[in-house]
């Protein structure tokens, strides 16, 4: 019976804590407070970099981000959307955001997104979505905004929303 064995995911930090992560974090709550002049988790903006990441993560407003790639992919999921969409934090990032909604919501959603890519922010959107298992759920009053990255180049955008309910 030799040492005890280590597990090599323990000695790793939580995936949103990841340094990349941290500053997606960060550019998050910025770019969501440059958009709409207020924080979007309060005092996020005043702590340290993991702790600010944790707190994102940690919000009851449910947050998303997808790239600015031409069929973006998502690049950050806060707990509440990773529970509410019942994926893991594997399944959610990396995947199409587009995979986010029914194909019958594609569309307007597409159409509401490159708006709010124009406007650089946007507030009260609904659409429909769909989790893992199936499930449809109505969103309301949707936040989106743009992710402004070094050079204040766009980078993404982001989504937030505390209203929604089953259908």
């Amino acid at each position: 019976m030799g040492p005890p064995r280590r597990l090599a995911a323990a000695q790793a930090p939580a995936p949103w804590l990841t340094q990349g992560k941290q500053h997606l974090a960060h550019c998050i709550l910025s770019s969501f407070e440059r958009a709409f002049g207020r924080a979007l988790v309060a005092g996020g903006e005043r702590h340290e970099p993991r702790q600010a990441a944790q707190l994102l993560f940690r919000a009851d407003t449910v947050v998303l981000a997808h790239d600015g790639s031409t069929d973006p992919a998502l690049i950050y999921a806060n707990a509440a959307a990773l529970q509410l969409w019942e994926r893991s934090w594997v399944e959610m990032i990396g995947m199409p955001s587009r995979l986010t909604a029914e194909p019958q919501e594609r569309a307007s959603r597409a159409q509401m997104l490159a708006n709010a890519l124009q406007q650089h922010a946007s507030e009260g959107y609904s659409g429909v979505r769909i989790s893992q298992s199936g499930r449809r759920f109505q969103i309301h009053n949707a936040r989106l905004w743009t992710l402004w990255g070094p050079g204040d180049q766009p980078c993404g955008q982001a989504a937030a929303f505390s209203s929604w309910w089953w259908i």
